[in-house]
């Protein structure tokens, strides 16, 4: 009997023994592994509508503004209220809660300036634009305009540093206590009822704001990663696979990313993004109806005052080419924006409603391609095992970094 089960042990060990990896990474592949290192990330390009984008004491304002829980309306809820330097800058909850439960998962913002538009389905095509929205949202900031305006020309800290960047405020006396034009029915009234000429002044301002907030996080950049420190020696020796950097499963794993898996169709680059809006099937959270996602986000980019070719942009309109030239047809229906993987496991749950709560899970969606409710999925079934699911995952955990 002992002698029977000798050959089936040995077999048994042989079965789940690590496939063998061959020794060098292929030409092709070495220079792919070397585009994901942090060292290929290029300098972050200008952007045209805010003038006040690399000014240095723009970026400090827009730090404080950033931690300041008085640009909300109860005094209790700041930008970093959602986005946490400790998580990534995410929240860790499924739906961002302000003032009130949102409506979408906090996106991180390491790295965010990289990209041309901003939130899941890209209804910003700005930082600064982006920023202004939470701060009227009433379920986020539910400042107002007034009343951020209010908060910059009256705390002398702020109408100081503000007035050196921009220029002179509102005369705050001139200003009421809550205006604006997406508040509740009281601000909306306010807002109808002051003069023109102000409600420009007071815009102006509030945009000003925005660009100083986008001065601060557009600096916002990942750190590097044990992948990265791997990445570069294989950017040296463009041969290796071996060495203490990674372990064998987060080396099988890397492979299956940049190969079997798929994965680097969309995720690829050192910030691990496409920045382009894909339909994979997600489902949306029970109850709810299937998001439009980019259908609807090129129309709302479009409609936003504070857009590249609004009159509070900085930018000439031959500057503002992505959202003159972007597309906007109903093959978008459901499409999101591919999120960067950098410190991928701070930021759970996943998808833009946070329907999917662990990698686990993302690894077993993305290995199945359920059909779409809305749209048609871009994905197709990997047909995985569940050992390569898990050596996707552990490659994953190698792009944690220390926060910045």
């Amino acid at each position: 009997m002992a002698v029977c089960l000798l050959p089936a042990a040995a077999v048994l060990i042989w079965l789940l023994a690590p496939a063998p990896l061959p020794e060098r990474w292929s030409e092709s592949e070495a220079a792919l592994i070397a585009s994901f290192s942090l060292s290929a990330l290029p300098p972050l390009r200008p952007d045209p509508s805010n003038a006040a984008a690399d000014d240095e004491r723009a970026k400090m304002l827009g730090r404080q503004l950033f931690f300041d829980s008085r640009l909300s309306a109860n005094g209790a809820v700041s930008c970093a209220s959602c986005h946490r330097p400790e998580l990534a800058f995410t929240d860790g909850l499924p739906i961002a809660v302000g003032m009130g439960p949102g409506r979408r998962h906090t996106p991180g913002l390491l790295g965010i300036a990289y990209s041309p538009w901003f939130y899941w389905d890209g209804r910003r095509d700005s930082q600064w634009a982006q920023a202004l929205t939470p701060l009227e949202t009433h379920f986020e900031q539910g400042a107002g305009r007034a009343a951020i305006v209010r908060l910059l020309a009256t705390d002398p800290d702020y109408k100081d540093m503000y007035e050196e960047i921009f220029g002179a405020l509102p005369d705050p006396a001139r200003l009421p206590d809550s205006a604006s034009p997406l508040g509740g029915d009281a601000g909306q009234e306010a807002w109808r009822m002051l003069d023109p000429g102000l409600k420009h002044e007071l815009s102006a301002a509030f945009a000003n704001a925005g660009k100083a907030l986008a001065a601060y996080q557009r600096k916002l950049l990942p750190g590097k990663s044990r992948f990265d420190e791997y990445a570069d020696a294989v950017a040296r020796d463009r041969a290796t696979r071996q060495g203490d950097m990674l372990s064998r499963e987060e080396i099988a794993g890397l492979d299956l990313f940049i190969g079997e898996a798929q994965c680097v169709n969309c995720h690829n680059g050192p910030l691990f993004t496409n920045h382009e809006f894909h339909n994979t099937g997600i489902l949306p959270v029970f109850g709810q109806l299937p998001s439009l996602g980019r259908f609807d986000g090129v129309r709302l980019a479009r409609e936003d005052p504070f857009n590249c070719l609004g009159e509070f942009s900085d930018a000439a309109p031959g500057q503002c080419a992505e959202l003159r030239f972007a597309r906007d047809d109903n093959e978008l229906a459901g499409a999101h924006k591919t999120p960067g993987l950098r410190n991928v496991t701070l930021t759970a749950p996943y998808m833009h409603t946070g329907q999917i709560a662990t990698l686990g899970e993302v690894m077993r969606h993305y290995n199945e391609a359920p059909t779409a409710m809305l749209g048609h999925n871009e994905a197709k079934p990997l047909g995985l095992s569940n050992r390569q699911l898990r050596q996707l995952e552990a490659f994953l955990h190698t792009l944690k970094a220390a926060p910045p």
